[in-house]
């Protein structure tokens, strides 16, 4: 922690597309220098004061230069606040540097990653030192893969008051969506795909669900990488993001300390099937720095529905819905706001989390209030 900062927070990469959409974000629900202190960054001050001018922000607004392969830079930025919330992607690319020193400097760092490899990298190598300096650590902090994280905390908090216990399977199921990935994350994809073709390491972490568990391998989990039927909804078939959200799923479980049960069952598919690009339609997605209009964004939608399983056979189903585009205004917004309950959340030790696992409910209410996220039951 650093009390004394002179901000709160400071979004890295304001002036990318989806760093925008965050600063915009934070100027229009808590204001430029208010209650919450908050800063932009990036390489390029012109390029930071025309977001400062978009936002229509004084002209006082601090602007903090910092390139990611400039250590000194980096160290200056992040001496000046409390947490650093990160759009600059691919993060295997441009960010190993800046987690490396907010861990070591015990600086709250937040991002968007969906690079599981890398996630993986920053556990093994930054995880002891964010505990000792008590920097809070969160990856994939935006659609993916918070929703899916939260929707299975939030199907086994129904099981546990209507089954009496934690379903010990959980299946999500993407029943419509209207929006896609972001530029930065196709660009994310494109690159992990690259790094775990030439690395047999990045390669075993990438294939197994439990890549992001270190010490911990549970069971063999249900398989989504073909079309089939399920007797629950119809034909299913596989999500491009499954690979990363099932990681995180489970990663939470085990820092919760396994309270969906250690032979926990988590499986992520698309209803119908065929609907959501695969990777080899990626390259006719966004390119890092495009993005929808205001309109586009605001027409955007998503709705996935949870299946939590019990022991005994009976089912309890509830369904996480965004009111906006997911790759863009959804994330952009989920980013945000876990900064900001992050910040009011001074016992959570520091460490690699993943979101919902520092935050659980409170981060659920948070969403529900200033994310446009609705978590319900289902009859």
């Amino acid at each position: 922690m650093n009390p004394a900062a002179e901000f709160d927070i400071i979004v890295y990469g304001a002036s990318g597309y989806i760093g925008r959409l965050v600063a915009e974000h934070y100027a229009r629900r808590y204001g430029v220098g208010g209650k919450v202190k908050w800063a932009i960054a990036g390489r390029s001050q012109a390029k930071l004061a025309e977001v400062r001018d978009q936002l229509g922000a004084p002209k006082d607004m601090p602007l903090v230069e910092a390139n990611a392969n400039d250590p000194a830079q980096l160290a200056s930025m992040i001496a000046r606040t409390k947490a650093i919330v990160s759009t600059v992607g691919p993060y295997q690319f441009y960010g190993s540097n800046l987690v490396a020193a907010c861990a070591a400097a015990g600086v709250d760092y937040l991002d968007l990653c969906g690079e599981p490899a890398w996630i993986r990298q920053m556990i093994d190598t930054h995880e002891a030192t964010a505990k000792a300096s008590g920097a809070r650590i969160l990856f994939s902090c935006g659609f993916d893969s918070l929703v899916f994280e939260l929707g299975v905390y939030y199907a086994q908090e129904t099981a546990k008051a209507t089954l009496g216990a934690p379903a010990p399977h959980v299946k999500a199921r993407l029943r419509a969506m209207q929006g896609g990935p972001s530029g930065g994350s196709v660009a994310s994809v494109m690159a992990t795909m690259a790094a775990v073709q030439n690395d047999a390491v990045q390669r075993a972490v990438f294939m197994s669900p439990f890549g992001l568990t270190p010490g911990f391998e549970g069971p063999t989990q249900p398989q989504g990488d073909a079309v089939r039927d399920d007797p629950d909804v119809g034909p299913v078939g596989p999500f491009i993001m499954a690979a990363l959200d099932t990681k995180n799923v489970h990663r939470s479980n085990l820092l919760m300390g396994h309270p969906y049960g250690r032979d926990f069952l988590y499986d992520e598919m698309v209803v119908g099937g065929g609907e959501i690009p695969s990777v080899g339609d990626m390259s006719l997605l966004p390119k890092p720095g495009e993005g929808p209009t205001k309109d586009e964004r605001e027409a955007g939608f998503y709705d996935i529905l949870f299946i939590g399983i019990g022991a005994d056979g009976r089912k309890v189903r509830t369904s996480v819905k965004g009111d906006i585009d997911p790759g863009y205004g959804a994330s952009s917004k989920m980013l945000a706001e876990t900064a900001i309950a992050l910040m009011g959340a001074p016992d959570v030790p520091g460490g690699i989390w993943t979101p919902g696992a520092a935050l659980r409910g409170s981060l659920v209410e948070r969403l529900r209030r200033h994310a446009g996220v609705s978590f319900s039951v289902e009859e």
